[in-house]
């Protein structure tokens, strides 16, 4: 785990002073490259976002995964997790995200990629739209958010029959993607559940996990070369 400052976010008002954050870093071995921050789903910063950080890492990324709960002990269950989400402090968070890019953008290279899951890439979208000129790529996986005034390819991941992310919803955000002449492409699964791509929910679906895999980091670097 690093420490970096947060960043305050001067669209809002009356909010706390920033302070130290702290996330989770991955160097690739060449110890520079592209960098992708990695926005945590609801359980937190937990061991499995922390080994999707080394993954990318070994494909040649610097990745950084912001801690979004200040350092709270992931969560274990479904109520748990829907009770720290419930009082995230969104006002942090944003200069936990805000600062994350400061830091990031310091050590890669070029413009970089944000990797979000679940409720993390509804904050993605927010991330993207904040710092629009420091993010060129968005991995959405089983999430949606506003995509108004990004800038951002966006690549997305989403089980066909999904309660917690429904498919009007999915469609919405790919139709106003389209509307605004955004590049995105959606791929929808068929017979998986949300967090599918997680090897340690009972949702993992090591078929459909693998092929998003290898479409995401197929899109980054596509997207995150020059």
């Amino acid at each position: 785990m690093i420490e970096f400052p947060g960043a305050a976010n001067p669209a809002r008002e009356g909010g706390p002073e920033p302070g130290m954050e702290s996330g989770y870093l991955a160097d690739p071995d060449s110890g520079n490259g592209r960098g992708v921050l990695v926005l945590h789903p609801w359980w937190g910063l937990n061991d499995t976002v922390k080994q999707m950080c080394d993954g990318l890492a070994q494909e040649g990324f610097v990745v950084l995964a912001p801690d979004l709960y200040g350092g709270a002990e992931p969560a274990r269950t479904i109520d748990d997790a829907e009770r720290m989400s419930d009082g995230l402090d969104m006002a942090r968070a944003e200069q936990v995200m805000l600062g994350a890019v400061d830091r990031l953008s310091a050590e890669a290279t070029g413009r970089l990629g944000v990797v979000g899951f679940s409720m993390g890439a509804w904050l993605a979208h927010w991330l993207a739209r904040r710092r629009r000129e420091h993010i060129g790529a968005l991995v959405c996986f089983y999430g949606t958010g506003d995509p108004a005034d990004g800038a951002a390819a966006v690549l997305g991941h989403f089980a066909a029959a999904d309660p917690y992310e429904p498919a009007e919803g999915v469609d919405a955000l790919e139709g106003q993607l389209a509307a605004a002449g955004r590049l995105a492409a959606f791929h929808r699964y068929e017979g998986v559940g949300h967090w599918f791509a997680e090897p340690d929910r009972p949702e993992f679906d090591p078929v459909a996990a693998g092929l998003a895999w290898q479409r995401t980091l197929a899109f980054l670097r596509e997207q995150l070369v020059g």
